[in-house]
């Protein structure tokens, strides 16, 4: 069965960084887009950025400029780098893989990140 399980997560001071880490099994990794969303309190989960099996990024339009995505397929581990992070990027970050028909199918359990001083 596919299982996509995250890591990383943690308490940070606003301005400062964290690395998430996904690992990916029971999927082709190498043929499947990977995505990041996040869902804090009381609002709806959104998509912070997203990976084709090429290498092509999709970021929201607040996180660019302060996240990357990127990923291995030697190890099936997509990351999202997360820097200059503020109050507002706290919340539960979750990993997806988008299945052959394109919907966002699999998600991870997620990790939380807070970012207070």
């Amino acid at each position: 069965q596919v299982q996509l399980v995250e890591s990383g997560g943690g308490l940070v001071q606003p301005g400062g960084s964290l690395r998430l880490s996904c690992a990916a099994s029971g999927i082709t990794f190498s043929d499947r887009t990977m995505g990041w969303y996040r869902q804090a309190p009381g609002k709806q989960r959104e998509l912070v950025a997203s990976i084709t099996p090429g290498g092509s990024t999709m970021y929201s339009q607040s996180m660019k400029g302060r996240f990357t995505i990127s990923r291995d397929n030697a190890k099936n581990t997509v990351y999202l780098q997360m820097n200059s992070l503020k109050a507002e990027d706290t919340a539960v970050y979750y990993c997806s893989a988008r299945s052959i028909s394109g919907n966002w199918a699999y998600w991870g359990q997620g990790t939380q990140v807070t970012v207070s001083s």
